[in-house]
């Protein structure tokens, strides 16, 4: 056991279908999971990590191909490995909070078992099936480039422009210290030399489902993020009943990281609402 800032943290390795994926816990009461994006790691969450868990029983992992996540090149989907995961802690019903891609799991994980999702708070969340008519990112084709040159470090650069940055700030805007987190846990993804294997995907799609979703939902977003981002956050507003949202002005795809103190009150303020 180990002591981040004023609560115990457990941590350790889940072995789940074909993976020692890495997890921390700590704090006692309701379960809540913390989800984390594709351009980051659990890490992500060192500010909402030890809040929480004054109130809530917490857990952040790793997904497979992050952080310190081990896994083969096995077939797999991110949302059976979150199922996996609370098997194996012995967690029955939990809160998930997921950012981006992480809201993207916790989604079809609320598709595939909504008994067990107490909660759900997508944040800056990807919608898998969700098709985008507006343009891509400018930084795009440079970016399939630099990827199919091996430029790793150009590749992290080009990322961190779109997703911390945004589309609509200039460099000198952004937190220096944030996006060099977030270069630091991205070059762990990007030089990974694990095989992932072939990622299954929900079918149908989330997007064709999400009236299916009776769970309590706060829908975060920054005002700053991708227009597709922005875009697909509006679908899950309307489709999801009772769906309520929340705009973090002045921040990109990581508003917790960014404005942890506002995106906590909002999150702690939402789950106090529905009781215990």
């Amino acid at each position: 056991m180990t002591m981040q800032q004023d609560v115990k943290v457990e941590s350790g390795f889940a072995e789940i279908l074909g993976a020692q994926v890495y997890y921390e816990i700590a704090g006692e009461g309701r379960a809540l999971v913390l989800i984390h994006a594709g351009i980051c790691d659990a890490r992500m969450w060192d500010e909402q990590f030890s809040v929480f868990a004054r109130s809530f029983r917490v857990v952040r992992y790793d997904r497979r191909g992050f952080g310190r996540t081990q896994t083969s090149g096995v077939s797999f989907s991110h949302h059976e490995d979150l199922y996996a995961l609370l098997r194996f802690l012995g967690i029955e019903r939990a809160i998930l909070v997921g950012c981006s891609q992480g809201g993207k799991t916790a989604i079809d994980f609320t598709l595939e078992h909504p008994r067990m999702t107490e909660a759900l708070v997508p944040v800056a969340s990807a919608l898998g099936g969700f098709e985008f008519a507006g343009e891509e990112p400018r930084q795009l084709a440079e970016l399939m480039r630099a990827d199919e040159a091996g430029d790793l470090e150009r590749v992290n650069e080009l990322e961190l422009q779109i997703w911390v940055d945004g589309p609509r700030r200039k460099l000198s805007e952004v937190d220096a210290r944030l996006r060099e987190r977030v270069r630091e846990m991205n070059r762990t993804a990007l030089n990974s030399s694990q095989s992932l294997g072939t990622e299954r995907t929900l079918a149908p799609a989330a997007v064709q489902r999400l009236d299916e979703i009776k769970a309590p939902t706060l829908i975060i977003t920054g005002d700053l993020d991708t227009p597709k981002t922005l875009a697909a956050a509006r679908v899950l507003a309307e489709e999801i009943e009772g769906a309520q949202s929340v705009v973090i002005e002045g921040t990109a795809h990581l508003p917790n990281m960014e404005r942890p103190e506002e995106f906590n009150r909002h999150v702690l303020s939402f789950l106090g609402a529905l009781g215990s």
